[in-house]
């Protein structure tokens, strides 16, 4: 039911890059460097790589975004190519988004079962189904409420990335030694596999563009959030994940199921460890606000344009999506349902694979519309090394994933065709009623 009497909530430039940054930090880079530390300084030179075409990527988006449409980033794609590829990129995002937020859901009832020896493995699935449906109504409340929880979350997150670098300047002024890296050699193809490794962490900041009608004067706020925000995240993440693997041994870092804690463990006791814990279950918990957040939102995009069930497209005050939130946070549950009798690792790493394979071709279609509109030899020189990073990840990303992402995008023609023969038969009545 609409409430046209209530003022929609609206995001300006904090809280829109608080989106950005809430969903780059979530808790694939509190486990990362357990996956770099076996690659050496590939994973060093990855980090630069990820940054500089995560950059490239962001630039896009942001030049895409100037042209002040207020409809998300499926009015931009569909401008450009047509509503059936803006269709099919549009689902590809919104069940990356919908499958990520399973995955970051799982991270946290990892997390708060490892806080107590109250809590055992089967709790994980508990917490994970009860964060989704909190944060769900948090979101019903709107993108005020959820955007402030979602700095409150900030401020805690960033606390065990910052303190890693603290803790490593402190051994630089100490004279300590720091550890070396594994002599694994230098090669294109470890660089690629750490590139695919490092862009997962780097996911998120594409969010900006997912909201429908909620950004306060889009046309400067995202670019400055998509663009700001990725910076400062990248930033934090090659100068805590380097720290990681200076202050620990490799050996140590590639077997830690935590090993920012171990840090902090190394330094400062099991008080620190504890503290590192609670915000890494924060950091997911934040990160997952955000997901719900735009999870509804594009649910919602769908449905307006009757590309999804109408149903989907149903507000409260506010201009609220809560239906289209409802319907993304039961596929999210239905996941972690479906995968529960995986492990927790397995689990996690299953949908990565997908997520990331889904939101290449979010960013390549980003990318292509962009290209379109800019004539600028300088832009389309970035536009290019954006599109050769991002055929650089697909390769990084292997056959397998590959191969789950177009399955997906098949399954999104399918679900556009049979909404297109739904609406023809909906509008067939009302058509012949004038002649009747």
């Amino acid at each position: 039911m609409n409430d046209r009497t209530d003022q929609p909530q609206t995001m300006g430039v904090w809280l829109t890059t608080g989106l950005v940054v809430g969903t780059m930090i979530g808790s694939g880079i509190f486990l990362l460097p357990v996956s770099l530390a076996p690659l050496g300084l590939n994973a060093v030179i990855a980090w630069f790589v990820s940054i500089a075409g995560a950059l490239a990527i962001a630039f896009a988006l942001a030049r895409l975004s100037r042209g002040g449409g207020e409809g998300g980033i499926q009015s931009y794609i569909e401008h450009a190519f047509g509503p059936v590829v803006g269709f099919v990129i549009t689902w590809a995002f919104w069940v990356s988004s919908s499958v990520s937020n399973a995955a970051v859901a799982v991270a946290f009832g990892a997390a708060v079962s490892r806080m107590s020896p109250l809590f055992g493995a089967d709790t994980v699935i508990v917490f994970a189904i009860g964060a989704i449906v909190f944060l769900t109504l948090v979101n019903a409340l709107g993108v005020q409420v959820s955007g402030g929880l979602n700095l409150l979350t900030i401020a805690i997150k960033l606390l065990p990335l910052i303190g890693v670098v603290v803790l490593l300047a402190l051994a630089a002024g100490s004279g300590a030694p720091f550890e070396p890296f594994l002599p694994t050699p230098i090669t294109v193809g470890g660089i690629a596999t750490a590139t695919t490794l490092t862009l997962f962490a780097m996911l998120g900041f594409e969010n900006a563009t997912a909201p429908v009608g909620k950004i306060r004067d889009p046309a400067r706020t995202v670019p400055r959030a998509i663009l700001g925000g990725t910076a400062l995240v990248g930033f934090v993440y090659l100068l805590s994940s380097s720290a990681v693997l200076l202050l620990l041994p490799a050996d140590i870092v590639a077997s830690s199921p935590a090993p920012y804690a171990d840090v902090f463990a190394s330094r400062g006791g099991q008080g620190l460890v504890l503290i590192a814990a609670f915000a890494i279950a924060v950091s997911a918990f934040g990160s997952l606000n955000c997901g719900v957040l735009v999870g509804g939102e594009l649910g919602f995009a769908m449905a307006q344009r009757r590309q999804l069930p109408k149903f989907m497209a149903r507000t409260r005050g506010g201009n609220i999506p809560v239906v289209a939130q409802c319907v993304s946070a039961a596929l999210g549950i239905l996941l972690v349902l479906l995968n529960s009798n995986r492990s927790t690792g397995d689990l996690f790493a299953f949908m990565i694979l997908l997520t990331t394979s889904a939101i290449l071709f979010v960013y390549l279609a980003g990318t292509a519309a962009a290209w379109r509109y800019c004539a600028s030899p300088a832009t389309r020189l970035i536009l290019c090394l954006a599109t050769l990073f991002i055929a650089f990840a697909f390769w990084g990303a292997g056959f397998e994933a590959d191969a789950w992402c177009l399955a997906l995008l098949a399954v999104g023609v399918v679900v556009y065709a049979v909404m297109r023969v739904v609406n023809s038969r909906l509008a067939s009545p009302a058509a012949a009623e004038p002649a009747t």
